[in-house]
């Protein structure tokens, strides 16, 4: 790890931490770049950045199938990549964590494979008002093919799940419980070990969606006691297309693969398949090698700020940021939880969220401007979107005022 990362886990050290991040220092129209879209996708330290290019200067080979010396050694280094995470997220077995795509790639794997096995004519699947379309479509795809019902958990003003009503959705036709953890447009953080127990004691299992959670907080699969848990690289400051699945060992053994192919096997016949021990039974083909490696050391990376001075630091830039926001006449919050990770959305009275997103944009601010893949949700509030700020530990107050400042601006040119 470089010397600029070695920081006081007591409190945040941001000029050192920004000078890990090079795309912090470039200027979009002229003007330094304000990155507020973390909610999209994070932005990646160097050390990401040079064990990917490392990889490809010095380790470059398939893994889990040669002989020879470049084969071995990235074949051991892509293996510790999935001790690290299995020891992040403190899965009981590293062959609990499955390589995919992302967290899109993930939920389709368990709805794809849980729903061959488990869901049959009649039965009901439970999610959220506030899912990501990724934790929408594939349980309403396979609630269209098995001839099952789609069940929703309502929400309340403020974009917190209402409880009583999840509990008088509980019957013996759910076959499982899929929710987001971090709303990515509403912030709002749901109660999911809560969620998981009440599930539980009516033998349902849960899978939660953790993309936005995991950037933002320490997750413990075995404490929140989760049959499936899913989040993606890129929110997590490490590279795009790759992703991690944990589910327990008694469902992946249970769930017949997802895809098949290369790596998939123990042995193949034109009678017959038998298929490898896990995790390689849900990793088809030659995976995201660099992918699982540059994840693995964004972790390291955020491991040594520590997951709880980040939390705190990023609390401290959602009150401020929400407190000047909130000062600014005709805006509205979307999304008022109590309990919330760092993300404001809001609109404008008048004024459309892509006018003000482009005026932002033309002063060196990125934030999100839409409905955020989450249509129903925006249907909820009766609003076709929003302007999304998302914050990371690498942001500043400083730049949150500069942002206040741009968008009084945009609605002063725009009113």
């Amino acid at each position: 790890m470089k010397e600029s990362t070695t920081i006081n886990k007591a409190s945040i050290n941001i000029e050192k931490i920004r000078a890990d991040f090079p795309i912090l220092s470039r200027k979009v129209n002229g003007k330094p770049l304000i990155y507020f879209d973390n909610g999209a996708t994070a932005q990646k330290p160097l050390s990401v950045i040079e064990a990917i290019d490392n990889y490809y200067k010095t380790q470059n080979a398939n893994i889990h199938r040669g002989v020879h010396t470049l084969s071995q050694e990235i074949t051991i280094e892509y293996e510790k990549a999935r001790s690290t995470i299995q020891k992040h997220l403190n899965a009981k077995h590293a062959h609990e964590i499955i390589f995919t795509k992302g967290t899109t790639d993930s939920i389709n794997l368990v709805a794809s494979s849980f729903g061959k096995k488990y869901i049959s004519k009649g039965d009901e699947i439970i999610i959220s008002l506030m899912e990501h379309h990724s934790n929408i479509l594939p349980w309403q795809i396979l609630c269209e093919e098995r001839g099952a019902i789609l069940k929703v958990i309502p929400i309340n003003d403020a974009g917190e799940l209402l409880m009583n009503e999840f509990e008088k959705l509980l019957n013996a036709k759910i076959k499982i419980v899929a929710l987001t953890h971090i709303s990515n447009t509403l912030g709002t953080i749901n109660p999911v070990k809560e969620i998981i127990e009440i599930a539980h004691s009516k033998n349902i299992p849960v899978l939660i969606d953790g993309a936005q959670a995991v950037p933002h907080s320490a997750i413990d699969v075995q404490d929140l006691d989760a049959d499936f848990y899913a989040f993606s690289g890129h929110k997590l400051f490490g590279p795009t297309g790759v992703g991690v699945l944990y589910g327990k060992e008694k469902w992946l053994n249970k769930m017949p693969p997802y895809q098949v192919g290369g790596g998939t096997i123990k042995t193949v016949t034109f009678d017959k398949t038998e298929y490898a021990d896990l995790p390689l039974k849900f990793e088809a083909g030659t995976p995201h090698i660099e992918g699982g490696i540059g994840l693995a050391t964004a972790i390291d990376y955020i491991n040594e700020i520590g997951l709880d001075t980040i939390a705190k630091y990023e609390h401290e830039l959602l009150v401020y940021a929400t407190e000047a926001i909130q000062k600014i006449e005709g805006v509205k919050i979307i999304g008022t939880a109590k309990n919330k990770a760092s993300v404001i959305s809001f609109i404008v009275d008048g004024l459309h969220p892509f006018d003000i997103g482009t005026i932002l944009d033309q002063l060196g601010i990125a934030v999100r401007t839409g409905h955020h893949c989450t249509q129903p949700l925006m249907q909820h509030f009766g609003i076709k979107g929003t302007i999304r700020a998302s914050f990371a530990f690498y942001n500043t107050k400083q730049e949150i005022d500069e942002f206040i400042k741009g968008l009084e601006r945009a609605i002063k040119m725009l009113k």
